[in-house]
């Protein structure tokens, strides 16, 4: 072993090299001393293991150029999504509509009106963009948009009831992503929860008899990543909109994902619509943007002005507030919610919606297309897609995939080198075989599966 290590060369017998010495016309020398040393690390670990049995300079170069190649990738970069979770929340959640990519573009490489009025030629506000839009889609007098949901819910208990109490019931003290749960975002806003009823059960008399004077919110979190079922009981939005009227008090909703459309006429069950509950008479509601609304990460306040005014002084909106590249795709989106029938652009909406006979004849094509390949398997199969972000909990939909083998290789390396391509393709093991979900495919993406796929086989020319 002794000898083993005292035959690593140095770094810079390394840095002689004649391939190394290409490989510095084009890289940095630092980038390069960094990428010699994880690898000789990497070399002196396994001598320490028994796994090298002789030293080889030649692979060890070859190591540099590979690992000098492997930090010039890009961390976060674009995957082939085949785990058929629409809302993936590891994989970027939803992905916006073709139509933003012009604006997008537009906005990130040129200067922008995005706190400038050119009708009156002064400063303006950055949430114009999209607070007009908000009110006339919705019905409601103001609204504002911060950069996630758990964000649009501190802002809101920080200015409407820091040190005063906010009554919820205990069955809707959710955790929502990340381990954040909705105690610890009131803890952090100042205000002082106060909980009702029971984790099943709560009922209008909970509330009522729950109110003080030092009663300053009324707050319902609507369970939108996971359900209680059987012995429940629940108070409607429009009962809860009642009690705060009549002792005076404030009511506020979060919605968290955000859905602008019936999914009823789509045959999924009904979730709340921000319409419905705007409609019901609250006076704040929240959701996020990049759940099923479709559009970026942005947490999104709605309802009675004389509240968000109060939130748009806060200095906490200063901290919380979203840059110009979330205004202007949120405002793309808002805008195909006006003019289109969002169901037919947007990409969430559309997958969702994919009826089963589409994703059968998606599958089968992928399918004909794999079998081309020599050393490879594959059949379609039925599977169950999810909507995935914490939206829909119980409901899995019907879909359809391939499964895939290649000779040689085992489902779990055929997952892993699938995985860790430069344009890294995510699949499931379902029953011990690799399986794609084409409901979450992106047009492209088979071109990119299938020469993978020849690459894994060795069958590339």
């Amino acid at each position: 072993m002794e000898d083993l290590y005292r035959k690593l060369p140095s770094v810079d017998e390394i840095l002689r090299e004649e391939k190394i010495n290409e490989v510095l016309k084009f890289n940095k020398r630092g980038v390069v001393k960094n990428c010699i040393r994880e690898v000789l690390e990497r070399y002196r670990e396994k001598i320490r293991r028994g796994e090298v049995k002789k030293i080889d300079i030649e692979k060890i170069l070859e190591d540099v150029v590979s690992q000098i190649e492997e930090k010039k990738k890009m961390s976060l970069r674009r995957v082939v999504n085949g785990t058929g979770i629409i809302l993936h929340t590891n994989l970027g959640r939803a992905l916006f509509p073709p139509q933003v990519k012009e604006h997008l573009l537009d906005i990130a490489f040129c200067y922008s009106t995005l706190e400038y009025d050119v009708e009156k030629g002064e400063r303006g506000s950055r949430y114009s963009h999209v607070e007009k839009l908000l009110c006339e889609l919705l019905d409601v007098e103001a609204a504002l948009v911060v950069n996630n949901n758990a964000a649009a819910v501190l802002l809101a208990l920080n200015t409407l009831a820091k040190g005063k109490e906010v009554i919820v019931s205990r069955g809707q003290l959710i955790e929502i992503g990340g381990s954040f749960r909705i105690p610890d975002v009131m803890l952090q806003s100042g205000a002082i929860l106060k909980e009702v009823g029971t984790t099943n059960k709560t009922y209008d008399f909970d509330y009522i008899n729950a109110i003080t004077e030092n009663t300053a919110l009324l707050l319902k979190v609507h369970t939108s990543n996971y359900r209680i079922v059987g012995f429940t009981h629940d108070i409607a939005t429009e009962e809860l909109v009642q009690i705060g009227r009549k002792y005076d008090i404030p009511t506020m909703e979060d919605l968290g994902s955000g859905v602008m459309v019936d999914l009823r006429e789509y045959g999924l069950p009904h979730e709340p619509t921000v319409q419905e509950v705007v409609k019901a008479g609250v006076d704040i509601v929240t959701f996020s943007g990049d759940k099923l609304l479709g559009g970026p990460q942005a947490g999104i306040i709605v309802g009675k002005k004389k509240y968000i005014d109060l939130m748009k002084k806060n200095p906490l909106t200063r901290a919380l507030r979203v840059d110009k590249l979330c205004l202007v795709s949120l405002e793309s989106v808002l805008r195909i919610y006006r003019d289109c029938n969002p169901v037919e652009v947007i990409p969430t909406l559309k997958m969702l919606t994919a009826k089963a006979s589409q994703l059968y004849e998606k599958a089968a094509i992928l399918n004909k297309l794999v079998l081309t390949i020599p050393k490879v398997k594959s059949r379609v199969v039925e599977i169950a897609s999810l909507s995935g972000g914490g939206s829909l909990p119980e409901e899995s939909l019907p879909s359809y995939g391939i499964t895939l083998e290649v000779e040689g290789f085992d489902a779990e390396d055929l997952e892993r080198r699938l995985r860790i391509r430069d344009i890294p393709i995510i699949t499931r093991i379902v029953d011990g075989v690799v399986t794609i979900d084409v409901r979450t495919l992106l047009e492209g993406d088979e071109e990119v599966i299938l020469h993978a796929l020849k690459e894994i086989a060795g069958v590339c020319q």
